[in-house]
């Protein structure tokens, strides 16, 4: 346990981001799992409104600094894959 104020203060605030980078990584998660059963089921129009939907998560995650930009266009690249190979 830190005895020095800022050190205090450092640890609630490393908590408190912690937590929204968890909601977001989480968001994300969900996002992409609706959008591989939207796939897995043909529903292609369905699919579609998903894959704009990540894509605005993903690029929210980024402009947050949760995740790296390589990381989120490695996801869309093959989120766009997907798609493209269901049709």
């Amino acid at each position: 346990m830190p005895n020095i104020k800022s050190a205090k203060k450092r640890v609630k605030v490393n908590l408190k981001k912690n937590a929204e980078n968890r909601m977001v990584k989480s968001q994300i998660n969900t996002v992409v799992r609706k959008y591989k059963t939207a796939v897995a089921e043909k529903d292609l129009e369905k699919a579609s409104q998903l894959l704009k939907e990540v894509v605005s998560v993903l690029d929210s995650a980024v402009s947050k600094n949760v995740i790296h930009k390589n990381c989120a266009s490695r996801k869309q690249a093959r989120l766009y894959k997907l798609l493209e190979a269901a049709k």
